[in-house]
């Protein structure tokens, strides 16, 4: 936002009357707030005052009271709506009579800003002109439907550059800082400029409208009688008349008119020459999109892409589309890997060896050129042929051994018309990585070529394909590393909707997804830490991060799990998590990762994107697993990036994307830590980062974690916390210590 920087003094002149209404008195506070951001408010600058009139004028505050913008707007937010006739004139009048209130000397500009319907119930002609012949510039603001001409009048001239309309707050206060530029503040920023544009003036103004006419009775001439006529029937109406006029802004070059944006990037600007860029997936390794992706390892890649009539032109050309944006990312000028491309429907082609091309920019070309053939889908027979042929070293090379890892990636969205696991399992015997890309539709297909869940790489909506990139990235390169995050240290917690919308049935799908998963992770004190929150209109710790401390344990807990039944409330069940889980005193440990997993049918989510913000604002990853048709804006909001989640169209699918899932989680699990988020101290202690370590600042409490309350007088102080103890929390949270016996196996 563009700021009128000059020692100046501005009043506000507030219509606070009857006419207006208290709707319209807010409007015209809030209008006077975004002024103000038009405004640099600062003691050597602007100064800001205003009063309120209707049938007498009130100071609300003088000029000299509130030196900055955010003292001057709270206080116009707590002005009061006073009524009373419209008296503009006395309100001119008592500023000729006692100056700006609090104003400084005649050398600093007086601006005068009245906010008003125009309305006024004495004459204004003379006051007005005697303010403006002071030398005081007059700004006439229209609020609801004003009457314009009286604002003409009360306005300095030119007029159409002092008329400002209160309903298009952010043009007017543009309006405002383009007039002022000319004359009382410091010159426009380099490169914009004050352009007039046309607008609208709208006022409702009562009209005479013939309604018909009627059968009316008249004397005659005759005596003694009368004669029927036809009379017209009027009415009053209150009509919508709209004024073409013209106003003026300040215009500014756009900083994304460079397009500074690389890959398919958006410009997002920020004010007058910044911007940031929203990059696809797989780049924003700079500010500008550059690549971030890499395939490190050293791999013999072919592309086998389905090319049948099943998955259409248009699923061909996305897969082209994918294949680029995917090796764009990831091939640098030094890559490792040899790509190639093959493509199936009756017959086999391999129109990109691999290996034929070390460049991207010709790899690209080669792609563009492949074509859609549309024959049958015989899946089978490619994957044997490429097992007999994909990898074939080229002449010159053959006395050279290859021994880079060859992997497929099967792009396919069709199910296969010839028996595909004697075919699959050939390939996987010449030692080939199948990797399997497509719709949850040939998901359990692709489970059965690739001979492992974790190779097999689903979607729901065709769009969330490109969102792959990662996932296929780290699925390529776990050729020699297929283990998970066994010795990562982790807090993580489960929050599993067990609402009626979810249905018995599918909560023991759901409680069944959680039991396998944390047989992913090693669960001690000292490696991973898990909890399970169940909510339905209310959340409920079945087991908190400190409770069990084996997998048996854990496993054993989960399988007791109740359905509750009722509705669904997924930001209670947050706010629970934010406040009663992931905290010191339940188990929760400074310095580790920490994550939560909502399991959902996707209702009850209408409460959650605030409680997910302040988790994640905290350092606490939210991931999102929904199932079901709710809307995905919702879901995105919750999840905070399409990174983080998971739309499914049925609980059968859950099993296609628990590697994906646990994948995310341990990449979480590698990232740094910040010490104080979320705040390890208790009772509204400061946390304070050292080098590798923090402290806690406590008020009124001491221990490590502000854990004991300090005891006045004589009596013995609160023992602080001692080693090997439990936090524990009292109804009333006052913390008492247990000594946990000496068996049990502690950090």
């Amino acid at each position: 936002v563009m700021q009128c920087s000059a020692s100046l003094d501005v009043l506000f002149l507030l219509d606070g009357s009857y006419s207006i209404g208290k709707g319209s008195f807010e409007r015209s506070k809030h209008f006077a707030g975004k002024l103000c951001d038009a405004l640099d408010i600062h003691p050597d600058r602007v100064h800001v005052g205003m009063i309120q009139f209707s049938s007498t004028p009130h100071l609300e505050f003088p000029l000299d009271s509130y030196l900055t913008k955010q003292e001057v707007k709270e206080t116009i937010k707590r002005i009061v709506f006073r009524g009373g006739s419209t008296e503009t004139a006395r309100a001119l009048k008592y500023i000729l009579r006692k100056g700006f209130p609090g104003g400084r000397n005649s050398s600093v500009p007086e601006v005068l800003i009245i906010i008003s319907d125009g309305k006024s119930q004495g004459g204004t002609v003379m006051p007005a002109m005697q303010v403006k012949e002071r030398h005081i510039t007059v700004f006439a603001v229209g609020i609801k439907f004003p009457r314009w001409e009286e604002l003409h009048v009360l306005a300095s001239e030119p007029t159409e550059q002092h008329v400002l309309f209160a309903g298009d707050a952010n043009d007017a206060a543009n309006g405002l800082y383009s007039t002022l530029t000319g004359s009382a503040c410091s010159a426009i920023a380099p490169g914009c400029k004050v352009e007039s544009h046309p607008c609208e003036r709208r006022t409702l103004e009562t009209v005479k409208e013939l309604a018909g006419s009627y059968v009316c009775w008249r004397g005659s001439k005759q005596p003694n009688a009368v004669r029927a006529s036809v009379c017209p029937f009027y009415r009053w109406k209150r009509v919508l008349i709209k004024y073409p006029s013209r106003c003026f802004r300040t215009v500014c070059p756009d900083p994304c008119d460079s397009e500074p944006c690389q890959n398919g990037g958006t410009c997002v600007p920020e004010g007058l020459d910044k911007y940031h860029c929203l990059c696809p997936v797989g780049y924003g390794g700079d500010v500008h999109c550059a690549p971030k992706l890499s395939l490190k390892c050293s791999v013999d890649l072919l592309f086998l892409v389905d090319s049948s009539a099943g998955v259409t032109l248009e699923g061909f050309l996305r897969y082209k589309a994918f294949l680029k944006r995917f090796l764009q990312a990831v091939m640098g000028q030094d890559s490792p890997m040899n790509v190639g491309v093959a493509q199936y429907d009756n017959n086999v082609r391999i129109p990109i060896e691999v290996g034929q091309h070390k460049d991207a920019f010709s790899l690209m070309k080669s792609i563009d050129a492949l074509n859609f053939s549309g024959g049958g889908t015989l899946t089978g027979r490619a994957l044997q042929y490429i097992a007999q042929h994909g990898f074939r070293t080229t002449p010159v090379l053959a006395d050279v051994q290859d021994d880079l890892p060859h992997v497929v990636v099967l792009l396919t969205d069709s199910k296969s018309q010839d028996p595909v696991a004697e075919a699959a399992k050939y390939a996987r015997d010449q030692d080939i990585f199948l990797i399997g890309v497509g719709s949850n539709l040939v998901g359990a297909e692709l489970t059965e070529m690739t001979g492992n869940s974790k190779q097999t790489i689903v979607y729901s909506d065709p769009r969330d394909l490109f969102h792959r990139i990662p996932e296929l990235q780290r699925r390529i390169c776990s050729v020699d590393d297929p283990e998970g995050c066994q010795e990562q240290s982790l807090d993580l917690a489960f929050a599993v909707d067990a609402s009626s919308g979810v249905g018995l049935e599918n909560f023991l799908r759901l409680r069944s997804f959680v039991r396998s998963s944390c047989l992913r992770f090693s669960i001690n004190r000292d490696v991973a830490q898990i909890a399970l929150v169940i909510y339905g209109s209310k959340a409920h710790t079945v087991f908190a991060l400190d409770t069990h401390t084996s997998n048996s344990a854990v496993l054993h807990a989960i399988d007791q799990v109740p359905f509750l039944g009722d509705s669904a409330s997924a930001g209670s069940a947050l706010l629970h998590i934010y406040g009663d889980v992931m905290t010191v005193q339940k188990g929760a440990r400074p310095g580790v990762n920490k994550v939560v997993v909502v399991l959902t049918n996707g209702g009850g989510m209408e409460d959650a994107a605030a409680p997910a913000q302040q988790l994640r604002h905290n350092g606490i990853l939210v991931f999102v697993v929904a199932i079901g048709d709710a809307r995905k804006d919702k879901l995105l909001r919750v999840a905070g990036s399409p990174n983080y989640l998971v739309h499914l169209s049925s609980y059968e699918d859950l099993q296609y994307y628990q590697d994906l899932i646990i994948e995310r989680i341990c990449e979480e699990a590698k990232s740094p830590v910040n010490l104080c988020k979320p705040n390890p101290c208790m009772n509204q202690g400061v946390c304070i980062l050292g080098p590798g370590s923090y402290r806690c600042e406590c008020h009124g409490w001491e221990g490590p974690h502000c854990e004991s309350r300090v005891v006045r007088g004589d009596s013995p102080r609160s023992p602080v916390l001692p080693p090997h103890s439990d936090v524990q929390w009292s109804p009333r949270s006052l913390p008492h210590f247990s000594r946990v016996p000496q068996h049990t196996k502690r950090h």
